[in-house]
């Protein structure tokens, strides 16, 4: 067996194929937010214990009783705010 074999796939891995199978698959086709979803560190606002979790398809808790939301209810919020790139939203 080579060592190479039981790698587990690092953070942009992760967040790439979260993009594809979870919402490319889905219906989003927004290329800024798809842009957006694969760039975005997610694991980075989650507590250490939880980044193993971070790209799957459900929300988080990320403390004081809030969660990080599910990735796909994201794309699809941004998709339906059909944003112009002059545009802010918090």
């Amino acid at each position: 067996m080579h060592s190479n074999e039981h790698r587990l796939p690092s953070y942009s891995e992760q967040r790439e194929a979260m993009v594809r199978r979870q919402i490319i698959a889905r219906g989003i086709s927004d290329k800024r937010a798809l842009e957006a979803l694969r760039k975005v560190p997610r694991h980075l606002f989650l507590p250490e214990s939880l980044w193993n979790k971070a790209y799957t398809d459900r929300p988080l808790p990320i403390g004081e009783s809030q969660t990080i939301s599910q990735p796909y209810i994201v794309a699809f919020m941004t998709q339906a705010l059909s944003l112009e790139p002059d545009m802010k939203v918090l």
